[in-house]
């Protein structure tokens, strides 16, 4: 089994418990990441926006409330998340927010279609990480922004090994218990410490061809939110 069959059954199974999960996991801190991380598109040029990764539609919500004009695809390759995405989205009246099945490093899409594309925790999933962040700057507009949300390790002695026994000895437990799935969420904080550092990553999208790169680290060091300029 590849990588992208492996996370798309995972994600698949998954699907029911994973607001759930995640709430529980950060204290629903989650919500205001991906505030944030819609915030810092809502600049962007007028046009389309597109939600990498949409899961059941968190952040395409926020990227819809940070900019009530904009139309924003919702992208996901797993199609359980989309029909709980769906049922989200029909409960909210939301009717500006299409959803469509398609893999991140193979875009159904045009070259320049969106005036932003956003993510949140794909890019630790991807088997092709540059890949990844080079579809992303395809599709998006000269001057539109690509926005990424990720976890990271906090990098500091001593909380950063508070984290790894919260991350690598907790969350697998509460895995089991909520989601009944020890094994995704043993997978989570394994995908972390295998991947790349925010330094690294604002690199990678630097040479992707994206410019302005910056990022900030949210909850307590623990996110990281990328942001560039096609």
């Amino acid at each position: 089994m590849t990588k992208a069959e492996a996370v798309r059954a995972m994600f698949t199974r998954i699907a029911g418990r994973y607001d759930l999960m995640n709430s529980v996991m950060t204290g629903g801190r989650h919500h205001a990441w991906r505030r944030l991380t819609a915030r810092a598109v809502a600049g962007a040029p007028a046009g389309l926006a597109l939600d990498l990764a949409t899961g059941t539609g968190d952040l395409a919500l926020a990227v819809r409330v940070a900019a009530p004009g904009r139309v924003v695809v919702g992208a996901d390759f797993s199609e359980a998340m989309l029909r709980h995405a769906q049922g989200k989205l029909a409960a909210r009246g939301e009717r500006s927010v299409p959803l469509l099945a398609a893999d991140a490093l193979a875009l159904p899409f045009g070259d320049t279609t969106f005036a932003c594309v956003t993510s949140a925790f794909l890019l630790r999933n991807l088997a092709d990480l540059a890949a990844g962040l080079a579809e992303m700057r395809r599709v998006t507009v000269r001057g539109g922004l690509v926005a990424a949300l990720e976890i990271t390790r906090p990098g500091v002695r001593g909380w950063d090994a508070v984290f790894g026994l919260y991350f690598n000895r907790v969350v697998p437990l509460i895995g089991a218990a909520v989601a009944r799935d020890r094994a995704a969420y043993t997978y989570l904080p394994q995908s972390v410490e295998r991947f790349v550092t925010p330094v690294q990553l604002a690199q990678l999208m630097r040479q992707a061809g994206l410019r302005d790169v910056r990022y900030r680290r949210l909850g307590l060091g623990t996110i990281a939110l990328h942001v560039g300029t096609a």
